[in-house]
């Protein structure tokens, strides 16, 4: 019947609505696979390390590793090459150099007080109680440089008369002081031994005596070893115990064209026989000569020698 009402709705829409809920619940189940499953937590436990293929009480051996072989043809590397950095050497700064040692002196020098000393020559003799008896002109000296006599001028004495007379030279006693003391002739008036008694003297002013044992030592030439002339002897100094000690020597014309003395040590002197004379020797050369300090009455006496020989050097001074 066409022209009927339609089917109410609640008719229409009863198929549709059960299609949709069967629908639904096997959406719902099939949903419920794609979850992921919770399952309870595993109980923990300790692990246990068992050992693989070893026995008990074995060591553990590494198998060998073989050996690196070098390719043929093909070099080791090069070690790097280090340099290695010395310490530069501490320059230390050097010492001065310690200036030259002085020249030695030409001669060798040696002052004498006049209050200690007595000249000779022209000195007054007296006797112990003071009498001037005359004056001493010259003494005698053997080979060795030793006095032996003095010859005195005498004033008279003895029955003599003014002549010239050798005394040994031991009865004499000298008071140092230049020559204001007196040369003291110590024995008794006539009482002098026959050894000591007064013997004339010839004109010539020498001792009766041998020349080659004697020697006056005034008015004597003193020489080089080579013969040359130095000067002559013009006084001699004696000390308080009777020994020389110097002899006075005039260089007038020799070294200097102008006259100057000069002091001469005794003990520099050596006495030679030469074509049987005695001659007194003393080795200083003409720089020495000039080198020495002149004698004079207004100035302190000063005794040259010649200087002493250098001492050899010790050899560990000459290694050096």
């Amino acid at each position: 019947m066409s022209g009927g009402l339609p089917f109410p709705a609640s008719r229409m829409s009863f198929p549709s609505s059960t299609v949709m809920v069967a629908l639904a619940a096997a959406a719902l189940l099939s949903g419920c696979g794609l979850l992921p499953v919770q399952n309870p937590p595993a109980p923990i436990s300790e692990a246990l390390v068992e050992p693989i293929g070893e026995t008990a009480g074995e060591p553990l051996t590494m198998p060998p590793v073989p050996p690196l072989v070098q390719p043929e043809g093909q070099e080791a590397p090069k070690k790097p090459h280090r340099e290695v950095t010395r310490p530069k050497p501490v320059q230390r700064p050097e010492s001065p150099t310690p200036p030259p040692p002085p020249p030695p002196p030409l001669v060798a020098t040696r002052p004498i007080e006049r209050s200690q000393i007595h000249a000779l020559l022209d000195s007054e003799v007296a006797r112990r109680n003071g009498k001037v008896v005359g004056r001493a002109v010259d003494m005698v000296v053997d080979a060795g440089g030793k006095p032996r006599e003095m010859i005195v001028n005498l004033q008279g004495f003895m029955g003599i008369g003014d002549r010239k007379v050798s005394f040994p030279w031991s009865v004499f006693r000298f008071t140092p002081g230049g020559k204001q003391e007196p040369i003291v002739l110590d024995v008794p008036a006539g009482e002098l031994p026959a050894a000591a008694r007064p013997k004339a003297v010839p004109l010539s002013g020498s001792a009766a005596a041998s020349p080659a044992t004697r020697l006056p030592m005034l008015d004597s030439d003193v020489e080089r070893p080579n013969g040359t002339k130095i000067g002559r002897v013009i006084d001699v100094l004696i000390d308080r115990g009777a020994q020389p000690q110097a002899v006075v020597l005039d260089l007038g014309g020799l070294v200097n064209t102008e006259r100057r003395s000069i002091v001469a040590s005794w003990g520099a002197l050596r006495f030679v026989t030469r074509d049987k004379a005695l001659h007194p020797q003393l080795d200083l050369n003409d720089a020495q000569i000039k080198a020495a300090p002149p004698y004079a009455a207004d100035k302190p006496i000063v005794v040259v020698s010649p200087p002493p020989a250098a001492a050899p050097a010790s050899p560990a001074s000459a290694a050096r």
